[in-house]
């Protein structure tokens, strides 16, 4: 996934009327990417000591996304998003750093 291609899923997404859903979604991908970086700068004891609480939490931002998706087809919104976001988890992952940065950036 690209900088870019995060940038239009985001917008994808940013459009939702969906608010609760929307920021819950948004949320899970802050708190993925800031335990993502601190399990990169952790030792290896530190790793395997963080590995489930991380699984869980890339469960649970996995599961945000299908629930805004879903629900974004209920009330009639488009969530071909989700087809672009896929499945693979090392990408969604990346998506939620992607949406850090572009929060970030946004903020300056």
């Amino acid at each position: 996934m690209t900088f870019n291609e995060a940038t239009v899923i985001f917008h994808q997404i940013n459009i939702s009327k969906l608010e609760s859903l929307k920021d819950n979604l948004i949320e899970s991908c802050i708190i993925y990417s800031s335990i993502r970086v601190e399990w990169l700068k952790a030792n290896n004891e530190k790793r395997i000591e963080m590995e489930n609480s991380r699984s869980m939490t890339h469960n649970v931002l996995i599961d945000d996304c299908n629930i805004l998706s879903r629900n974004m087809i209920k009330n009639g919104e488009d969530a071909g998003w989700r087809l672009k976001l896929g499945d693979d988890r090392k990408v969604i992952g990346d998506f939620a750093c992607y949406v850090n940065c572009i929060l970030g950036l946004s903020a300056g």
